[in-house]
């Protein structure tokens, strides 16, 4: 890895007018653009990912309470990577660097062995497969394969800050798949209730809402495809939008917004995730797979006219 480079080395790909670059710490989407255009809040080569943006979050998303779950009746303890909040957030694969599995001038596939360590008692190995087509939309592939002798639960998100262009995120408004919402405390942010139906309340992106002056943290499920089978979330500014799309296993998105990320007054993170925070304990639409399978499921990015 290049010195002053915490992201290692960089990847670009490109189609046409449309550019994304990968990282090799943590699979990272760094920049992707179509004809100049910014469809994500990016940052500097020089820098580590503000917030975890553009990371990849496996075998988990979001955080685990304490960083203990019970994997089939053995106790585990990951370590606390979020110590504030006395959590293990984001997965393990976010600090380490991944190996090119394949390259083409349009694609490239990233893969890394998450080996067994303390709190995750069984190898898998995972790859993300980033692809741009020729009319400017990125489709980003996940694989998770259980390379170990026992049947293991994992879940897979994706940290993304999408952008409207330049505009900054109040600028713009937000729709969203979800039908409901999983409630969590404000000082730890994990769930403190049942999943509930959205009410139309504040927090009901059903329909477009304006982001100025929202402050979100909010993990958002029941996400509802449409009749080709595929979930999408619309972000849109003044001048274009972009749209957030990924496959039915892709059933949660958290959304976090903050005015912390650089170069921008305001960003927003809307992350697809196959399971919601601390599903390590509660099961909430956990995957499992059995010694020697394999899961796949796509996300992608496509700016809207």
């Amino acid at each position: 890895m290049g010195a002053g480079q915490p992201t290692g080395e960089q990847f670009e790909i490109t189609n046409g007018t449309a550019r994304a670059v990968l990282t090799e710490v943590g699979a990272c989407l760094r920049v992707f653009e179509v004809a100049g255009v910014p469809y994500v809040s990016s940052f500097a080569e020089t820098e580590a990912p503000p917030l975890s943006a553009g990371l990849v979050l496996a075998p988990w998303p979001n955080r685990v309470r304490d960083g203990r779950w019970s994997f089939y009746g053995e106790p585990q303890q990951l370590e606390l990577s979020e110590s504030r909040r006395n959590v293990a957030i984001h997965g393990l694969t976010r600090t380490i660097p991944w190996q090119v599995v394949e390259r083409s001038t349009s694609a490239i596939t990233l893969g890394v062995r998450i080996e067994a360590q303390a709190g995750w008692p069984v190898p898998m190995h995972t790859t993300a497969r980033y692809a741009l087509d020729a009319d400017g939309g990125l489709t980003v592939t996940h694989t998770m394969l259980n390379a170990g002798d026992r049947k293991t639960p994992f879940g897979v998100g994706v940290h993304p800050y999408p952008c409207a262009g330049r505009a900054a995120a109040y600028e713009c408004t937000l729709q969203l798949a979800a039908r409901t919402n999983l409630p969590v405390d404000q000082d730890r942010l994990l769930p403190n209730g049942p999943v509930a139906p959205l009410d139309g309340g504040e927090f009901d992106f059903r329909e477009p809402r304006k982001l100025d002056g929202m402050v979100l943290d909010h993990t958002y499920g029941g996400c509802v495809p449409d009749a080709d089978g595929i979930i999408r979330h619309h972000l849109v500014g003044p001048d274009t939008g972009v749209e957030i799309w990924a496959e039915p296993d892709f059933g949660w998105v958290q959304v976090f917004s903050t005015t912390g990320f650089p170069g921008t007054s305001s960003a927003i993170a809307v992350e697809p995730m196959t399971c919601p925070t601390d599903a390590l304990n509660s099961g909430i639409d956990l995957r499992e797979l059995e010694p020697g399978q394999t899961w796949s499921g796509s996300w992608g990015l496509r700016p809207m006219s």
